[in-house]
């Protein structure tokens, strides 16, 4: 008996050291260092933090923003994919408790005549009096257990995986709504400037008309000819296809917000009236370390980082030994008019096994192997989306500076020229232009007007895009 135990103990030794010999370690890893700030004046104070309700002004854009968030359906879908996740969650956390089944089975045996079992029945009684038939049949009815002993963390590792990612789902809503706030907006702010630039056109449909009119009675006076009608009358009709491209263009940009929205087509409520006076809001940075706690897809990566390293932890529990319990209890009888007599028909086993991995261990290595690949992707998909987070917020940043000296000296263009149509105008009326000045006037006017909605729309891009970046919106 000490000989057996002697044999058992070094047994299990070899069982250890040949399952414990796995490859290498976990990863190091390595953290990307940031700089301290995007600027050199600039302070922690972070418009990330506002809520978006607060940060847009505009009732109407809030209102959109409010119903979107509700109906859109790509927000419904991520939702899903948390429900998911918690699904994944609560099947892992099953995993490491006993699983209790109830049982009821029926087995019908006969021994060959010429077997041991066989021979052994045929001068046993069952009951007093009663052998043992041939044709034996055994019932059960009773509960059924089995329980793996989670010794390595093998399942505690795969627990704690599902839950690293139904938290990474979570941040997905985020990234999801923080997306789509972004999006509304910047179509708002398309539709709206589409607006003013039709009422630009409008105005410069009128303005040529009249101009046109001029040149009519003066070639009836001799002082132009043809041509000149000609040119203008083109001019004319250039002007008016321009209106009907941008009625086009704001019936899609309205069609894709109710997209956006979750509903079907129909109009959409805006307020045009201070596009060009109202300046957007002035967005402070705070300091790049910031994005890691306010990005929610920096969060999603970094979530899945760890997800992938517990990965790699179960992983390599597999190489060692698992030790299991199995089990049943419940009432056994060759007759149902005995199953449930007692205690005669009470029946119980209980077994607990220690099985180690030989034969298929590359099998093993080749799954730890892909959970290491999985592990180095995510630490340098985590890595890309913190460089990529920094990018964003400089290029918006510098954006904005340089949007501003745009749009300034637009603004002086754009003043500039409208003195040059009056100017240009009462020049041909007296003889001392012609009216190719006059026409050359009337485009470089309309086309520097059409620039200059071009460059406020893009400084409320601008603006809402580094409130993105800045990991603001899903608040």
């Amino acid at each position: 008996m000490k000989l057996f135990k002697i044999y058992t103990i070094l047994f299990l030794i070899c069982i250890l050291w040949f399952s414990c010999k796995t490859t290498q370690g976990d990863l190091n890893q390595t953290n990307i260092l940031l700089p301290k700030s995007y600027t050199d004046n600039a302070d922690s104070t972070n418009s990330a933090t506002v809520r978006w309700n607060d940060f847009f002004m505009d009732k109407n854009l809030v209102a959109l923003i409010d119903t979107a968030l509700k109906n859109n359906l790509d927000i419904l879908m991520t939702l899903q994919k948390i429900e998911v996740a918690r699904n994944d969650l609560r099947l892992s956390k099953g995993a490491m408790l006993p699983t209790v089944n109830a049982n009821f089975a029926y087995l019908q045996r006969k021994f060959g005549y010429y077997t041991m079992d066989d021979a052994g029945n045929r001068v046993t009684e069952i009951t007093p009096g009663q052998l043992i038939p041939t044709n034996l049949p055994d019932y059960f009815v009773g509960l059924q257990a089995n329980w793996e002993i989670d010794i390595w963390g093998k399942l505690r590792n795969k627990k704690k995986a599902a839950f690293t990612r139904y938290l990474s789902s979570t941040e997905g809503v985020k990234l999801v709504r923080t997306n789509l706030i972004a999006e509304i907006a910047n179509t708002y702010y398309e539709l709206i400037a589409l607006d003013v630039e039709l009422d630009i056109i409008d105005e410069t449909i009128k303005i040529q008309e009249s101009v046109l009119e001029i040149f009519e009675v003066q070639k009836q006076s001799g002082v132009t000819n043809e041509l000149a009608i000609k040119q203008f009358k083109a001019q004319v009709l250039n002007s008016k296809n321009l209106e009907y491209e941008l009625l086009q263009k704001i019936k899609e940009n309205e069609n894709k917000l109710n997209f956006l929205l979750g509903r079907y087509p129909q109009p959409i409520a805006r307020d045009k009236v201070n596009f060009n006076s109202q300046v957007p809001a002035n967005i402070k940075s705070g300091i790049p370390s910031q994005l890691l706690a306010n990005r929610p897809d920096i969060k999603q990566s970094e979530y899945e980082l760890i997800a992938s390293n517990l990965n790699v932890k179960s992983a390599k529990a597999a190489f060692y030994p698992s030790f299991t319990i199995t089990g049943s209890a419940g009432f056994q009888s060759f007759n149902t008019a005995f199953l449930f007599t007692t205690p005669q028909s009470i029946a119980y086993n209980a077994l607990g096994s220690l099985t180690t991995p030989l034969i298929n261990r590359s099998a093993i290595k080749a799954q730890f192997k892909n959970a290491k690949a999985n592990q180095i992707e995510a630490m340098y998909k985590y890595q890309k989306t913190i460089l990529n987070a920094y990018v964003e917020v400089s290029n918006e940043l510098s954006n904005i500076n340089n949007l501003e000296m745009i749009y300034k000296l637009k603004t002086e263009e754009v003043s500039t020229l409208d003195s040059s149509i009056s100017i240009a105008t009462d020049l041909f009326k007296s003889g001392r232009a012609t009216y190719f000045e006059v026409l050359m006037t009337q485009r470089s006017a309309l086309a520097s007007k059409l620039e200059l909605v071009t460059a406020k729309k893009r400084q409320y891009n601008t603006t809402v895009n580094l409130y993105k970046a800045l990991g603001g919106g899903w608040q």
